[in-house]
């Protein structure tokens, strides 16, 4: 059995009898996690506490309070008190709060003129549902509250026809058009019945069905010409002018496409609706191959590319050098097929893989932050890396920190996003993932998660770290439960829309008596699952595939990695927490039926207008 884990501080009165009852698990299983001689804790100890469950720890902020993190979670202050054992509403900055479990309702913010039953016909439930989820002893509601909905039911919208009733009101009242509505349900003509019951889109979008399409300024023939867009091209539907459809571009900008060269496709929502980000790298050897074959084949399937092919240069840290070899017509050229399929191509600009190693990586960053002027030069070569290649932005991934440039990478942050928002260009960043502020890893204490982030167009937080680090012992790279703990606490603490979840798509074959991981891609994977005649076992408590064999040295080893099973939980998990959608690292190394799964059993919104 394979548990999740989270970090407890002891506090006075605790015993391991009731922390285990408070985390429902085991006294033994504590001693085990943390190698206890004796049941004895003491004050200030901190515990490593596997969860045969889902609980959700939030640690407590400046300025919280059990009311305003009760309304952040959609729970009440009794509930919090209750499951905390809390006997008065008092709390403190670091304070670890169990937050009750909601992996089986979303909540909703009453509008004008609702009334419970509308809101049960919009959710496609019923009064006393939403009264026996909310407590409720009467059918008044009132504006701004927040009551909770069904989660199966949050995304999928079916709205019976009322007397008074046009597609053109209900189009507005859902913020979708009339043409979408028509589309999804089928209708050939604008007539509504009272009755009718009409499933709503969710998310629009046109595909492009012709060659060389122009995208004009504004809706008219004449009109400047923004874009071209290639056959297969997917473009997020904004609204609809006589023969002429709003879209989202890659850069962050509207235009106009005809009708006559597109396909309308409208979505319901039962299908999870994320963003991808793929990230692309150069060949690293004969068995990690470039991503070049996976981004041009998948490309309708992908929403942004980071190029991974620049770094901080060591030398002068307010410089970018390129990393690997490449010339520049060669990447121009990428980016252009990148937005004639109008993906967002971003500069993954990094300060890894120096030959000198890790404490060289944080000295180039200890350099770059150590004076405002730096911290403008290097901002200003961003926009140069941009401009070059006819980039859309950057995607910054800085790893190796000392913690006491914490704050200065922050200010580093902010000097970036002024730069990069006065020009109009898009700022990602990359950054390890956290639990919480009182994550023990080393590696991620340096990210200010709640700062950070402001300066922001998109935090990528990137998962792929809880095992095949040297000692972690076998796992999976990134299991279901601890991607959901870090994206909770990373909802806490900033916009959950701007949030993208980097998972990996490789594995590590962990040899049992070294400690040691070697990189598996999906393919080495199965070749060794072939190679020992092993079958592929889904571990129902992480969602990962993994196997294991003996190698003809006697040497016992496990096989964790990623498949479309796996990639198809995390994308359901995106979608039902509300962030943007997923990152894959990397481009090329990944199970092919994942692109299959991403077309068939999920929707790929394409970049809106997020700038």
């Amino acid at each position: 059995m394979y548990f999740r884990q989270t970090r407890y501080v002891v506090q006075q009165g605790d015993s391991l009898a009731s922390i285990a009852e408070r985390f429902n698990t085991s006294v033994q299983n504590i001693i085990y996690q943390n190698q206890l001689p004796s049941t004895v804790i003491y004050i200030g100890q901190q515990l490593s506490v596997p969860l045969l469950f889902d609980r959700n720890v939030y640690w407590v902020q400046p300025g919280d309070s059990l009311y305003s993190i009760a309304e952040n979670f959609g729970t009440s202050v009794e509930e919090l008190r209750s499951l905390n054992q809390l006997p008065v509403n008092m709390i403190y900055i670091g304070q670890q709060l169990l937050i009750p479990d909601q992996t089986e309702s979303d909540y909703y913010t009453v509008q004008p003129q609702d009334s419970l039953q509308s809101i049960s016909d919009r959710f496609h439930t019923s009064v006393q549902n939403i009264k026996h989820l909310n407590s409720l002893s009467s059918n008044t509601i009132y504006i701004g509250q927040r009551l909770m909905v069904p989660e199966e039911d949050i995304r999928q919208t079916v709205y019976t026809v009322k007397a008074g009733d046009s597609l053109f009101s209900i189009a507005k009242r859902y913020n979708t058009t009339v043409e979408s509505i028509m589309a999804l349900n089928n209708l050939e003509a604008m007539d509504l019945t009272i009755g009718q019951r009409l499933t709503i889109p969710v998310y629009s979008e046109v595909i492009v069905n012709a060659n060389n399409v122009n995208v004009r300024q504004s809706p008219s023939s004449s009109a400047n010409v923004v874009a071209q867009m290639d056959r297969g091209a997917r473009l997020p539907l904004l609204g609809v002018q006589g023969d002429w459809y709003r879209i989202a571009l890659f850069n962050g900008n509207p235009g106009w496409i005809s009708k006559t060269v597109t396909t309308l496709r409208a979505h319901d929502g039962s299908k999870p609706i994320i963003q991808i980000l793929g990230y692309y790298t150069l060949e690293e050897g004969p068995t990690l191959p470039s991503s070049y074959e996976s981004f041009v084949t998948n490309i309708e399937q992908i929403s942004q590319n980071g190029l991974f092919l620049f770094r901080i240069d060591k030398n002068n840290p307010t410089t970018i050098e390129k990393f690997g070899e490449f010339n520049d017509a060669e990447i121009q050229a990428l980016v252009r097929l990148g937005h004639r399929h109008n993906v967002k191509m971003l500069a993954t600009v990094h300060n890894l893989l120096y030959d000198e190693g890790v404490e060289l990586a944080k000295r180039v960053i200890h350099e770059l932050v150590s004076s405002p002027q730096n911290m403008t030069a290097f901002a200003l070569n961003l926009v140069r890396l941009i401009e070059r290649y006819g980039l859309d932005g950057v995607d910054i991934d800085i790893e190796d920190v000392f913690e006491e440039d914490r704050d200065r990478l922050t200010q580093l942050y902010r000097v970036i996003g002024r730069v990069l928002d006065e020009r109009g260009y898009f700022f990602s960043t990359a950054v390890p993932s956290k639990t919480g502020p009182t994550d023990p890893s080393v590696f991620a204490k340096p990210f200010d998660y709640p700062n950070l982030h402001q300066p922001t167009d998109q935090f990528v937080v990137m998962l792929y770290n809880e095992h095949g680090w040297p000692g972690s012992g076998p796992g999976p790279v990134v299991s279901i439960g601890r991607m959901e703990r870090v994206l909770r606490y990373s909802m806490s603490v900033m916009p959950k829309e701007k949030i993208v979840a980097a998972v990996s798509v490789f594995g590590f074959d962990f040899n049992l008596q070294t400690g040691r991981a070697a990189y598996a891609t999906y393919d080495r994977a199965m070749a060794l699952a072939r190679q020992y005649n092993k079958e592929i076992i889904f571990d129902e408590e992480t969602q990962t595939p993994m196997f294991a064999y003996t190698d003809a040295q006697g040497v016992k080893h496990e096989v964790w990695f990623e498949n479309r099973a796996s990639i198809l939980a995390k994308a359901r998990l995106a979608d039902r927490l509300g962030i943007r959608g997923l990152a894959l690292w990397r481009l090329g190394m990944e199970d092919k039926a994942i692109w299959t799964m991403l077309r068939d059993e999920a929707v790929v919104e394409k970049m809106g207008l997020e700038q």
